[in-house]
């Protein structure tokens, strides 16, 4: 079940970004940190750019069509979670505009922006929590050995979280790790 290795990885990856853009959002609120938009903008691009080009294609186009066809139960909660990746699409659409808005008012904009991420955040959590203990355990308790051969051979093609397009993730995520302040980062 390397498959299941790969897609815990993916969730930590964007967990790792999420909880660092809470820290920072937190710390700017309470006047502890001035806004670093290069960093806002690398976290937001990240949390992004990764489910989509990354994550979900392999849940909707390899895991859910499998599962969907293995398990009733699973056909409901994978038009749940499936609603979920548009509405992610559709916050994070929101959130990008909310930043370049709150970088262009400067202090004005910044309690929309908060409001947004913290949103987003909360929806997130919901989210992957759900794939985690509910999603999960179905695909361990319903997919064939067969299945698993076939899942591990398309997801570790693409096993890197950080991977897409020359390793942009990759350094996406070291040039947020390098400006997030301490302790969620080295900056």
């Amino acid at each position: 079940m390397k498959s299941i290795d790969i897609i815990h990885a993916e969730h930590r990856a964007l967990a790792a970004v999420l909880q660092a853009l809470r820290a920072v959002v937190a710390e700017i609120r309470a006047g502890q940190l001035q806004p670093d938009f290069q960093l806002l903008s690398a976290m937001v691009d990240y949390i992004t750019q990764l489910p989509e080009k990354v994550h979900h294609p392999k849940e909707d186009q390899l895991l859910f069509p499998l599962l969907r066809a293995r398990s009733a139960k699973a056909a409901e909660l994978i038009a749940r979670l499936q609603e979920q990746h548009l509405q992610g699409e559709r916050m994070t659409l929101a959130l990008m505009q909310s930043l370049i808005h709150y970088q262009s008012l400067g202090s004005a904009g910044f309690a929309a922006f908060d409001a947004l991420v913290q949103q987003y955040l909360d929806f997130n959590w919901t989210h992957l929590n759900l794939e985690e203990k509910e999603l999960l355990p179905i695909a361990r308790a319903v997919l064939s050995a067969h299945d698993w051969q076939e899942l591990d051979a398309a997801l570790s093609a693409n096993a890197d979280p950080f991977s897409g397009a020359k390793g942009e993730f990759e350094a996406l995520f070291r040039k947020i790790v390098q400006l997030t302040p301490a302790p969620y980062g080295l900056g």
